[in-house]
Formats: C-alpha cells, structure tokens, sequence
C-alpha cells in the first residue's frame, strides 16, 4: 500500500508538480478520510476512486494539476462547481481564503459536508444546487474550478469571474480537454488548451 509520503514524493514532485503552496495543501489533506472504507487501502494510489453510485474522487495528480494551473493565492476567493466527496475543495482551502462548493447530486453535497467537517476545515462553504449557475450571491471569484467536464464554460460561471481571474474546467466535444479561461475585461477571455481528462459529465441545466 502507498503512504500518503510516496504520494507526494512520487506521483506529484516526481512528475510537474513544483509548486510548494500545492504540495504543502496536499500534504495537509488526508485522503484517506475522503474515501469509503472499502477503498482506504488505495487511498493515495494515482488514480480516481469510486466513491459510489458511479461516482469517484480525482486522481491525486490531477487535483495537484489544476490547483499548481489556477496558481492559488491567500487572500482568493474560490467557487468550485462539483463537489464530489469534498476532497478537491479541502485541498485548496489551504492556500486560499474562501471555497464555495456547488454540488447538484444531494447525496454528494451531504458527503461533502461531512467529510470536511471531519478535517476541522471552516472556510469551505457547500451548497447542493445546479453549478450551471455557480453561486451568484457569493460573486465575483478570483478563480473558478469545474471538476465534472461540461460541453462548453457556463456563460453565468465565466460572469461571475472578477477580471484577471482565471477559470478552469474539462470541456468535452469530441474528447475531453482541459481549458484554461483568463478574464482580459468585463466580457473577453484569452484561453488555453492543456491536457486531455477524463471527469464525469456535468449534470443539470443552464436554465
């Protein structure tokens, strides 16, 4: 069985990751205690987990991926849209001030909840609701986080995006890609493709 230490020596800064703030926030997040207990003995293998009900937590790579790519800082303010089993948002919300979570499965949004709770973590904020629409009542963000992969960047996400902020989500058309948005003004973007994924599809409605 891998150590959570051979995660990180291994998986992470064996491969890209250099950055220390996401290391530091890696190491601070037990996974263990985000997955069932049938699965514990994999909890810090390099790979997506099923959670449940075909649903998994992301690959300790990825999430060290996309957090070192949105370049966290202390004073951000965060949505994440897909929750999952709260694993992602307990990462970030140590190199940042705020996380608000937006899961549209209840179940997920409970779990989530629950397994935050048990890290003591306070400054991540879980709503179950549809993300097509984000979190409005909590906007403008400094960074933005899909992690279920969407045909195309909800307009209402992309609005609720400070300018200069950054957006980063699994867009899939013919394959998944990850696709980085960073906010030039009030309504223009530049973007960049990055790595093929592979994330559940994002469920709900752009009402």
């Amino acid at each position: 069985m891998n150590s959570q230490e051979h995660m990180i020596e291994v998986q992470l800064k064996g491969r890209d990751i250099d950055d220390e703030n996401v290391l530091a926030a890696m190491r601070s997040v037990d996974r263990e205690l985000f997955v069932p207990d049938e699965m514990k003995q994999h909890a810090y293998e390099d790979s997506a987990l099923p959670i449940g009900r075909d649903q998994t937590i992301s690959q300790p790579y990825i999430v060290a991926y996309m957090a070192q790519v949105l370049g966290f800082e202390p004073g951000d303010k965060v949505l994440e849209v897909g929750s999952g089993c709260g694993y992602n948002a307990a990462v970030i919300s140590h190199m940042v001030q705020e996380v608000y979570s937006v899961e549209i499965i209840e179940w997920l949004a409970d779990l989530a909840q629950e397994n935050i709770a048990k890290t003591g973590i306070k400054n991540v904020f879980v709503k179950y609701d549809n993300g097509y629409q984000g979190w409005p009542e909590r906007a403008p963000y400094d960074k933005i986080i899909l992690t279920a992969a969407a045909p195309s960047i909800p307009d209402a996400l992309k609005e609720q995006l400070k300018p200069g902020g950054r957006l980063l989500a699994p867009v899939a058309d013919t394959y998944q890609k990850l696709m980085l948005l960073v906010k030039t003004g009030a309504d223009t973007f530049a973007t960049e493709e990055l790595i093929q994924v592979r994330f559940v599809p994002m469920t709900g409605n752009k009402r």
